[in-house]
């Protein structure tokens, strides 16, 4: 049976590292890490989201504003307010929160935001910087499934990893830092031909793909570390990864659960970014 990566755990473990380094960083500098939370519209899963993010950001001492912009919001107005934090001497760190509502432009809104408070890491500046391996923020989700296999002791140097995704958000970046910490990557996608017999090879199996228990037992090569990304609800409610857990668990030699697995390390994430850029200023 497989060892269950437990994220929660984990992620408690580095908030408080964060939170002890955020004590440090005040009664040096005499003002705490801010970040800025913008969300225009109403939907409710972005509305949970930053709830949660107002509250981490209070649970480990961090300065925060969280902006309600209604749907029928202007380009120009959400222009002008990224504007505005990007001088903000308080603000180290500007989220815009995705999706935003289709009559708004998220490339322009992602390429106004300073590099420097770019704690999403999705300006192609740093993208670019993700690139080349010499970076100061990683995207969120990525970063924490990387956290994730270096805290249970899994090293991808020399493993055959797998992506499934190649999304901007998740799955390009995921390959990138499995490449960085010298694994051998494959990317699948739509268009893969003979998935499951690709899939077969990892030694690592990350999947991102927001399918429903998409990858079955005949996917997964025996004893293989098995990374689920995907957060879907089924017809009953309850919450679901991309992998059919209870067909996987027994095969793999680690796996994360949905819930509880790679989702409480993605605001972790954030968190350690925004530290990170409030240390830079």
């Amino acid at each position: 049976m497989a060892m269950r990566i437990d994220g929660k755990a984990i992620s408690a473990e580095i908030r408080t590292e964060i939170r002890e380094e955020t004590a440090s960083f005040i009664a040096a500098r005499g003002y705490a890490p801010g970040l800025a939370v913008v969300i225009v519209g109403e939907d409710p899963a972005s509305q949970v989201y930053v709830r949660n993010k107002a509250k981490a950001c209070e649970e480990v001492g961090f300065y925060s504003e969280v902006y309600r912009l209604p749907t029928e919001t202007a380009q120009e107005e959400l222009n002008a307010l990224v504007d505005r934090l990007n001088r903000d001497e308080k603000i180290h760190g500007i989220l815009v929160q995705l999706p935003l509502p289709k009559h708004l432009d998220e490339t322009e809104v992602l390429l106004r935001i300073d590099p420097a408070k770019d704690v999403d890491a999705f300006h192609p500046y740093n993208v670019g910087k993700i690139m080349i391996g010499d970076y100061d923020f990683l995207p969120c989700t990525p970063a924490g499934v990387m956290a994730l296999l270096e805290r249970s002791g899994i090293d991808p140097a020399g493993k055959k990893c797998v992506v499934i995704g190649r999304s901007n958000i998740v799955g390009k970046p995921m390959a990138m830092l499995l490449l960085h910490a010298n694994g051998t990557v494959t990317v699948c996608h739509s268009r893969t031909k003979d998935l499951p017999s690709v899939t077969r090879e990892a030694d690592i199996l990350v999947v991102a793909i927001g399918r429903a228990d998409f990858v079955g037992a005949d996917m997964v090569k025996p004893g293989a570390v098995v990374i689920d990304v995907g957060m879907n609800r089924r017809a009953d409610g309850k919450l679901t990864g991309d992998v059919d857990f209870a067909a996987v668990e027994p095969i793999a030699s680690a796996i994360t659960p949905v819930p509880g697995g790679v989702g409480p390390m993605t605001i972790t994430m954030l968190l350690q970014n925004t530290l990170t850029a409030a240390k830079k200023k």
